[in-house]
């Protein structure tokens, strides 16, 4: 088993217009950077992470802070406003004004009824007992009248 080994020819291209030297040394410079972004990359990476481990707690308290403090405040200013220019109901007093009213009218009546009807019934006691005693003395004068119609006649 033999190796061979065959030489590797690098060809190097020097280029000839400027903007070919401009493009050939920014390869360059970046080949030599790659190492260092890389790191750079890396490093970042870690740092951005405790940013993440430091800023997260005070987010969470931010929040809840906020929903403790400001949201009821801006709540109720959002509520104030949207009653301020909401139109206004409109006013039903009407018919509730007609059936407290015909009520009251309902009671009264009622009572001048009950008021009269008592009225009455004494009147009408009154009348009877009037009628019973004008009777009473028809009847008396009758009675008086038979009697000395009967002494004239014994």
């Amino acid at each position: 088993m033999s190796l061979t080994l065959r030489r590797r020819r690098v060809v190097v291209e020097v280029p000839t217009t400027w903007t070919g030297r401009v493009k050939a040394q920014a390869v360059r410079t970046g080949q030599r950077m790659a190492p260092m972004a890389d790191l750079a990359r890396e490093a970042a990476a870690e740092r951005l992470e405790g940013a993440r481990h430091w800023a997260a707690p005070r987010l969470e308290t931010a929040a809840h802070r906020f929903e403790d403090q400001v949201a009821p405040a801006v709540s109720s200013m959002l509520t104030a406003a949207a009653e301020r220019i909401s139109p206004k109901p409109r006013s039903r007093r009407w018919p509730a004004l007609m059936l407290v009213t015909g009520i009251a009218v309902g009671a009264m009546g009622y009572l001048f009824y009950r008021r009269n009807a008592q009225q009455w019934t004494e009147h009408m006691k009154d009348s009877a007992s009037d009628a019973s005693r004008w009777v009473g003395e028809k009847a008396e004068q009758a009675s008086n009248a038979a009697q000395e119609a009967s002494q004239k006649l014994s």
